[in-house]
C-alpha cells in the first residue's frame, strides 16, 4: 500500500489555488470561527459599540490643556529614560545570554539548555506584573519600573538574538574556524557580524515596545506618563489625555524612522 504524502505546490502546476492550501485556511476559519465564543467575540455586539467608540474619539477634538505641556515633559521625559536604560542594560545582559542560548555559538548542550530555560523564565510574566513585584519590594518610582522592564526585556532581546545568530551563514563560521580560531575569535569575527544588522533592528524594536511599556507600568506607580494617563482617563479630562495620547504616538514614529535609517546605514 503506497504511502500517503503531503504535496504543496506554490504556485500550483494549473496556476490556480493548490487544494492543500485552500483546506488549510478552512480549518484554520472553521477552528476560529467554533471558538470565537470563548473569547466573547461577537460581530453585532462589535458593530453596535462603534457608535460609542466615535463618541469617545469626538470628544478627543477639543482644545488642548497647554498649561499641561511643562508636566507632560516632564513625564514623557522620565518615560523616555525608563525605556533606553532598560534598554540599555537589556543589551549588555541580552549579548552574552544570546550566544549562550544559540546552538552555533553555545559552548556547550547544558549550557544551551540552560540559558534557554533561563530566558524563558524571564519572559513567563508581563512587565506589569513585574513592575508590582517590584513596587512592592523597593517602592513607587522609576526604580521599579527600570527593574522590571530590564528584567522582561533581557529574556526577550536574548532570545531574539540567539534566533538570529543561530541563522547565521555556516560557511562565514567554518572559514574563520579553519584558521585556528578560537571560541571568542569566532563570535567577534564571524557570528557577531553577520548578525549585527537584525541585532541592531532588535535594539530598535525594543525601544519602541518599552516606551510603550514604560507607559503601562506607570499605572501601577513604577514612573512615567502612565499614571497621567490614567488619571486622564478617569477623570474624563480629554483635553490633558490627547495631549498625552499624541505625544507617545510622535516619540514611537519618531523612533521608528530612526531605525529604519540606521539600519539601512548598517547594512
Amino acid at each position: 500500500m503506497r504511502a500517503l504524502t503531503w504535496k504543496w505546490h506554490w504556485p500550483s502546476r494549473n496556476g490556480s489555488l493548490p487544494l492543500s492550501f485552500i483546506i488549510l485556511l478552512l480549518t484554520i476559519l472553521l477552528m476560529l470561527g467554533s471558538t470565537a465564543s470563548l473569547v466573547e467575540v461577537d460581530l453585532v455586539r462589535i458593530f453596535k459599540s462603534t457608535g460609542k467608540l466615535l463618541g469617545f474619539a469626538q470628544q478627543l477634538i477639543t482644545i488642548p490643556e497647554w498649561s499641561y505641556l511643562p508636566t507632560l515633559g516632564t513625564k514623557m521625559l522620565e518615560t523616555l529614560e525608563i525605556a533606553f536604560l532598560c534598554t540599555t542594560l537589556s543589551l549588555i545582559l541580552s549579548l552574552p545570554l544570546g550566544l549562550l542560548a544559540a546552538r552555533n555559538s553555545s559552548p556547550h548542550l547544558i549550557v544551551y539548555h540552560i540559558s534557554r530555560n533561563l530566558l524563558s523564565l524571564m519572559r513567563a510574566l508581563p512587565e506589569i506584573v513585574w513592575a508590582l513585584v517590584f513596587v512592592s519590594a523597593v517602592g513607587l518610582g522609576p526604580l521599579p519600573g527600570v527593574m522590571a522592564l530590564t528584567f522582561v526585556t533581557t529574556g526577550f532581546m536574548a532570545k531574539i538574538f540567539a534566533e538570529s545568530i543561530e541563522v547565521v551563514n555556516s560557511k562565514a563560521i567554518e572559514s574563520v574556524a579553519a584558521t585556528g580560531s578560537n571560541w571568542l575569535q569566532l563570535v567577534t569575527f564571524a557570528i557577531l557580524p553577520e548578525a549585527f544588522p537584525d541585532l541592531i533592528s532588535t535594539f530598535f524594536y525594543i525601544i519602541d515596545h518599552n516606551v510603550r511599556a514604560a507607559t503601562i507600568i506607570g499605572l501601577v506607580g513604577a514612573g512615567g506618563i502612565g499614571y497621567e494617563l490614567v488619571m486622564s482617563l478617569r477623570l474624563f479630562n480629554y483635553s490633558r489625555l490627547m495631549l498625552i495620547m499624541l505625544s507617545i504616538y510622535l516619540i514611537v514614529t519618531i523612533l521608528d524612522r530612526l531605525s529604519d535609517q540606521f539600519r539601512k546605514r548598517v547594512i
